[in-house]
């Protein structure tokens, strides 16, 4: 009955939307079906895992139109009710890819290269960086291919330090050259804002926030920002406006890195969820690519009540890509993974759109 609930009221609010599209002369780009398919989807997983809230996007890679628009959060112990903010900022888990695709941009490193991640514990400006196996003893030397497949965030920074090297601002500038963060607003979606790096002019505090911004840390970034990155790099490097509204294909930047980089890129994020972590999010009707990650979004004395991020973005089919879909769920507590419970239901949307 909970379930029937939570339906009629997402196709009462779809109702009240083309309402208003046709006062307007406007024409939405959300598929009702899917839309009240992936709400179905994602309310099972947040109710599985007792998250507090998830959205789901997916969009067409090359015009850029949102085919699923779904928020959910709790409202109470049980239920989860449809909400409408899309412009949520936070840290994020997947900006792995990111910063690999700025690093390869320097053409100082290549997927193949080796780096040492030793005991999954790495001191760097007096803190410690740490991989999420750290207590088994890390992973020791891996390719930097490898080292996305792992989510390890230390061989992503060496990457980094072996790109960029006492440089950090170049880091910084390749990924405003990039357009990362946009875009500034959506038309439908309110208080959407520009995500926002910490990136102080000091230059050791610029070195410090060169650390954790490239594993996510140190801004403020939605998940539809995001979504429209890597729907980029499924677009061979051509960003594109996402649009809630039929209208015609607005480019942000025509070509945010090199094809030589996105390629390479494209071929790590197949490999993440044909050999890596990303295999939860494996579909047996077609080849998907993307990436899994998880970022704590606050700090407690009581671990118990900590809240994070668990996420998963990516594209398919690989070879001609038609849709990018991103999940993300934030829930207090352990255990997350990205892989597992946004993963899953990635893999779950692509289901739905396929054949496509």
């Amino acid at each position: 009955m909970k379930g029937r609930l939570l339906i009629s009221t997402i196709m009462i609010g779809l109702v009240s939307c083309q309402s208003k599209q046709q006062a307007t002369g406007t024409v939405s780009t959300i598929d009702s079906t899917l839309q009240t398919n992936a709400t179905a989807i994602l309310g099972s997983k947040l109710s599985e895992i007792n998250a507090q809230s998830g959205q789901v996007i997916v969009m067409e890679v090359q015009t850029g139109q949102i085919k699923a628009l779904v928020g959910l959060t709790r409202k109470d112990s049980t239920n989860y009710q449809p909400c409408e903010n899309f412009s949520v900022w936070q840290s994020t888990g997947l900006m792995h890819p990111i910063s690999l695709l700025a690093a390869l941009e320097t053409g100082k490193v290549k997927l193949s290269n080796k780096v040492d991640t030793g005991n999954g514990i790495y001191q760097v400006h007096g803190r410690e960086l740490k991989d999420h196996n750290w207590h088994r003893g890390g992973y020791g030397e891996l390719t930097v291919q490898e080292g996305l497949a792992v989510s390890s965030n230390i061989a992503i920074y060496k990457t980094m330090e072996k790109a960029f090297g006492n440089n950090p601002q170049a880091y910084f500038d390749l990924l405003a050259n990039m357009s990362y963060g946009k875009p500034d607003s959506i038309t439908g979606i309110a208080n959407l804002q520009p995500a926002h790096i910490v990136t102080p002019k000091d230059n050791n505090w610029t070195k410090t926030a060169f650390v954790w911004s490239s594993i996510g840390y140190n801004q403020h970034v939605s998940p539809i920002q995001i979504l429209t990155f890597y729907n980029a790099i499924a677009n061979n490097g051509k960003m594109i406006q996402p649009q809630l509204y039929k209208d015609s294909v607005v480019v942000i930047n025509p070509q945010i890195a090199s094809r030589v980089s996105i390629d390479s890129l494209k071929k790590a994020l197949v490999f993440n969820v044909t050999d890596g972590l990303g295999q939860p999010a494996k579909s047996d009707k077609v080849l998907v690519a993307g990436m899994q990650g998880t970022s704590s979004l606050s700090t407690n004395e009581d671990s118990t009540k900590d809240m994070y991020a668990v996420e998963f973005c990516g594209y398919f089919p690989t070879d001609n890509p038609k849709y990018s879909i991103i999940v993300s769920i934030n829930k207090a507590g352990l255990p997350t993974s990205g892989e597992l419970m946004a993963g899953d239901v990635f893999k779950k949307i692509v289901g739905l759109l396929f054949p496509y």
